[in-house]
């Protein structure tokens, strides 16, 4: 498909967003300079969001783009788009602005993320004459900085969790403020955001490691590591309030969010209304919110985030995110409102659409939404992003009540240098339970091949009983970690559906005329005969072997299979579509649809999806045909699970190591993990240094073996 032709596909099916239109120039005040044009200066799907509600009301749009996004939806979705380069130059703020002023537009929209909490370019917007469609470069500065933000809620009677917000940063200093916090504390950078330079210390002689590690973080992703630190709730929630405000004193909260699922500091579930929340603590919220907002003389939208301690009921400020937030779908469903629209109007110096009591009102007749985050990530290796082509990609459908917010389609590419969220699935229905229902549902429905995602993750979270009862914290996730982590074996009939579409495969190849590539495969004639499979569960760990299972195939008719798995024997009838890569099979107790999707790359790699549930697969090189190649014997090796760069090398050659020993620190995609022993050991070699780039698989540390005097 051209570039022009997919321009147009985007245009024709961009989700419809909650709007009203016709209350806009009822009720807000005749703006002082309408907006014709804007540049979007971000990626993604947010750039998405945006340019779709632009189009509803006939502003153009311009998009950037950099190198590795020069194929991807945003960059295709405008005819006017620019190429800014090299990976970094979303954060080239001076060439944005010159790109608006050269292109004509009045106004940069900057998203979230990038550029859209940096006063310093929100200020430079204004100079230049462009308007920025956020908060006044003020307002981000005070909120921005959380140790400011914390001394003006202060002032303004908004209640702050105890710690030190002090601008001594010696290490030994910020120690011994932990301890007169008392652990356990949680160390923040002062200009973080999204989880990054943020470590919980649960005890004193980690406070080094754990203060080392978020400077690394904050440093790479904010250019600046100064920190805060303060009190750990041990079983806190995370609950944040939607404001907007305008230029005329008007301030709103439409309503609070829960983002209390999270891994790595950083949000994978959200809802709103908040469960199980008294309505008096509900008020309250708003209106401290409403304060906080005041308190800087803000204007646009903006997300208040407060810390809900369980314990006592009590909750504190934590800081204000001074822009649109990545969950603001959910208040758009809640309230029926379009949040790019409001603040296209605040920009334009309208007033808000609706009074707090006009909200209220709203809020109470819309029901509960959730959205979910999908995310290219291993939640089996603590979260880890992951990468590739997304070979396969089916959405549940989306409607008045089902929405889909994606960057990504088919064919697209998830690659390293930037976030890994692939998308946005937000639902929503009378009360909780029968929304949480329909999120389950469509995450039923919605398949991702290639990267491995958290959506089998999230299936479970949604399902899991504490969650289901509201009782949610934002520790739940290690909390219910052996719930959530179970591991659940492939039924066998799922392991004969990928035998059968294998085989089949295998035939469609020769029917063509086609090289047989995998080694299980190879036969004698083209004369049914059986044919032997050894399937593996594949696991993203690389020190993980699972076992393969032998599924021995008999084709006895066109459609007619023996299937034989540990000794049982199933006689099915199958039609497979090798169009669509789709197989049903008739077992004697039950039908199976699947849908099969083959590894290009990887004639070996196999994803099924069947019951609303996805498989990924492999099959077993046999032992022979390993040594006949001479393929590597990696049993003894730590391997990188993602491409990535390597930050530090934490042991020495011939240094003896126990199990979960921290091995090599890795950054990808802005983000620091821990790659630990799986055993204790002898380190042989360390065949990567810091600073060097490293593919996905490539070994990082080698251990010596038994014959070599290993452990």
């Amino acid at each position: 498909m051209s570039s022009v032709s997919r321009f147009r596909a985007l245009r024709a099916n961009a989700t419809s967003l909650p709007h009203r239109s016709r209350r806009w120039t009822s009720t807000a005040s005749e703006p002082t300079e309408p907006l014709k044009s804007i540049l979007i200066a971000n990626r993604g799907e947010i750039a998405l969001r945006v340019g779709k509600t632009a189009s509803q009301y006939g502003i153009r749009t311009t998009t950037l783009y950099t190198d590795p996004d020069r194929l991807s939806q945003h960059a295709l979705s405008s005819p006017f788009a620019v190429n800014l380069g090299s990976t970094d130059q979303y954060l080239n703020g001076e060439r944005i602005i010159q790109v608006a002023r050269e292109r004509g537009c009045q106004a940069i929209h900057p998203g979230y993320g990038f550029l859209s909490e940096n006063a310093a370019f929100a200020k430079a917007c204004t100079d230049a004459g462009v308007k920025f469609i956020g908060p006044p470069y003020k307002a981000i500065e005070a909120m921005g900085d959380k140790s400011r933000s914390k001394e003006i809620m202060t002032e303004a009677g908004v209640p702050c969790i105890p710690g030190y917000h002090g601008a001594e940063q010696d290490p030994k200093h910020l120690e011994q403020e932990a301890e007169r916090i008392g652990y356990p504390v949680l160390l923040k950078a002062v200009k973080g955001g999204g989880g990054k330079g943020m470590r919980i210390v649960m005890q004193a002689d980690e406070f080094h490691q754990q203060l080392d590690s978020a400077k690394s973080e904050a440093r790479s992703s904010f250019g600046d590591d100064v920190m805060l630190v303060e009190k750990y709730i041990t079983t806190p929630r995370h609950i944040e309030v939607q404001v907007f405000a305008d230029k005329h004193g008007n301030c709103v909260a439409l309503g609070e969010r829960d983002c209390s699922i999270q891994r790595r500091h950083q949000k994978i579930l959200e809802e709103s209304p908040a469960p199980n929340l008294p309505e008096d603590v509900r008020q309250d919220l708003w209106e401290k919110a409403r304060q906080a907002a005041l308190a800087v003389g803000y204007e646009g939208a903006g997300t208040v985030e407060f810390i809900f301690d369980n314990d006592s009921g009590e909750f504190f400020f934590m800081e204000m995110n001074t822009r649109l937030q990545v969950e603001h779908p959910v208040t758009e469903m809640v309230t029926g409102e379009d949040l790019v629209r409001w603040q296209i109007i605040v920009a334009e110096g309208g007033k808000l659409p609706l009074t707090q009591a006009q909200v209220e009102e709203q809020i109470k007749n819309r029901g509960h939404a959730i959205e979910a985050r999908i995310y290219a990530e291993d939640p089996s290796m603590n979260f880890i992003p992951s990468t590739g082509k997304l070979l396969h990609l089916r959405t549940p459908p989306a409607g008045e009540s089902v929405r889909i917010d994606a960057g990504f389609v088919e064919g697209d590419e998830v690659s390293s240098h930037y976030d890994p969220m692939i998308a946005k699935l937000i639902v929503s229905g009378p009360d909780r339970k029968s929304a949480l229902q329909k999120l389950v549902a469509a995450l039923e429905q919605y398949e991702i091949a290639g990267p491995v995602t958290n959506i089998e993750f999230i299936k479970r979270v949604c399902v899991s009983r504490q969650f289901v009862d509201g009782e949610v914290e934002t520790g739940y996730i290690p909390k219910h970690h052996d719930e959530l982590f179970a591991k659940e074996a492939a039924e066998p009939e799922v392991l004969a559906q990928a035998a059968i579409g294998l085989y089949e495969s295998e035939q469609t190849r020769r029917d063509h005329k086609s090289p047989i590539t995998p080694l299980q495969t190879i036969g004698f004639g083209n004369a049914p005969q059986p044919r032997q499979f050894h399937i593996v569960e594949t696991s993203s760990d690389p020190q993980i072997q699972n076992k393969p299972t032998t599924v021995q195939i008999l084709k006895t008719a066109p459609k007619t299979y023996h299937v034989t798995i540990n000794s049982q024997t199933y006689i099915t009838t199958s039609h497979f579509n090798p169009s669509t890569s789709t197989l049903t099979s008739f077992f004697p107790h039950t039908r199976l649809e699947t849908t099969l999707i083959p590894n290009p790359t990887n004639n070996n790699a196999l994803t099924l999806f069947t019951r609303g549930r996805q498989y990924r697969l492999h099959l077993a090189t046999p032992a022979w045909a390993e040594k006949a190649l001479g393929l590597k014997d990696l049993a003894h090796s730590v391997l990188a699970p993602m491409p990535c760069k390597v930050l530090r090398v934490e042991v020495e050659e011939g240094q003896e190591v126990k199990r979960n020993q921290p091995l090599v620190v890795i950054e990808s995609m802005k983000m620091e993990t821990v790659i630990r022993s799986p055993q204790d050991g002898r380190v042989r070699r360390v065949v990567h240094r810091a600073g060097e780039m490293v593919k996905a698989g490539t070994g990082l540390v080698e251990f010596e073996g038994e014959d070599e005097g290993g452990k």
